[in-house]
């Protein structure tokens, strides 16, 4: 080939490996136009070692042209690859690039479900009043659920609290109300005590607007000597004034649990009308909120204690029906749902 025929060629090599640059817009593109045109198999490789078959004055004008393409390619190759670079740079900060200008974005901030809150403030009435808070296991057996409360395997009252069986013996508790014989037997016999035990609870009711599967029970035990049923008024009364207000009042009902005697149930005025009869408390003025009691010899006597020296009362209260009196809740199961439509409201009232 003659030096112009060389010449033309690489020319003609140099021009479309300027072009192809200038297409190679990515490193993965570029890489691969480097292996093209200065791999071991690219053109410019091939024609650097036809030079050793030339004449001394051919091979040197030709090695002159050859460096001189390679030169440019380099360089170019070298821009193109920094430029490549740059961009990519700026397209990443662009990305990640912090608008200062822009107003904050307000945090969401949570807050206690409505029960709970309701569950915290009833405790904190409770301790100031000298209760302890216990704790209890959700599945519970039959003997201390049922039995040690007065109420065998044959009692009627039974159906009211139908729960969700594990086995023959093992059930999910109905009530709160085994920790009484339990704290009892913990303390020892015969041993002064009061004591409030929150805690989940589970019956095979229907749910509809005021029941549910699954609820929160609060339950409240105290027993030493001399007890008597003025103290459950009372306790009841300050509960019900530190709760719902000064002003507020409690009337006691008659009513039946086996495992206290005589029972009550207990209401306060409504929250509502105070008294004077509206849709939520039936036109009564008073609206339920607890059952309460004596409790019962037979339960103290299984718990080990001496029932001709000792006595207590007892009360149990569902924090969902507190929790529905005192927002205005008028369905229990809008506490379940999880709905933040429905919570998110609570945020200023409970904060």
């Amino acid at each position: 080939m003659h030096q112009e025929a060389w010449n033309e060629e690489l020319q003609a090599l140099r021009e479309e490996a300027l072009e192809s640059l200038r297409l190679s817009v990515d490193e993965a593109s570029l890489e691969a136009w480097r292996v093209r045109y200065f791999g071991k198999k690219s053109q410019l490789t091939a024609w650097s070692r036809q030079l050793g078959g030339m004449d001394p004055e051919e091979r040197r004008a030709v090695g002159q042209q050859l460096n001189a393409v390679r030169e440019v390619l380099e360089s170019g190759y070298k821009g193109q690859l920094e430029e490549v670079r740059a961009q990519a740079i700026r397209h990443q900060l662009a990305a990640e690039t912090l608008d200062v200008t822009l107003p904050g974005r307000a945090r969401r901030v949570g807050t206690l479900h409505p029960t709970t809150r309701t569950i915290e403030e009833i405790e904190a009435v409770f301790l100031a009043l000298g209760f302890t808070i216990a704790e209890g296991m959700e599945v519970e057996t039959d003997e201390y659920n049922f039995e040690m409360l007065n109420v065998p395997k044959d009692h009627p009252a039974r159906d009211m609290q139908d729960t969700f069986y594990l086995t023959d013996e093992l059930l999910l508790r109905t009530h709160t109300s085994p920790m009484q014989v339990r704290v009892m037997k913990q303390i020892g016999p015969n041993q002064p005590l009061k004591v409030i035990v929150p805690g989940r609870v589970y019956r095979r009711d229907e749910d509809d607007a005021t029941h549910s599967h699954a609820f929160a029970q609060i339950e409240g035990l105290v027993v030493g000597e001399g007890v008597r049923m003025s103290d459950l008024k009372g306790t009841l009364e300050a509960f019900a004034k530190a709760l719902f207000g000064q002003q507020q009042s409690i009337r006691l009902r008659p009513s039946f649990f086996p495992f206290t005697e005589p029972s009550v149930e207990v209401d306060v005025r409504c929250i509502q009308c105070q008294g004077t009869g509206c849709r939520v408390c039936k036109d009564t003025g008073w609206i339920e909120i607890l059952g309460a009691g004596m409790v019962h010899p037979h339960v103290l006597e299984a718990a080990g204690y001496d029932a001709r020296r000792f006595s207590g009362f007892a009360f149990g209260m569902g924090p969902e029906r507190v929790a529905m009196l005192k927002y205005g809740i008028p369905d229990i199961r809008l506490l379940y749902q999880n709905d933040l439509r429905f919570l998110t409201q609570f945020r200023r009232v409970l904060s």
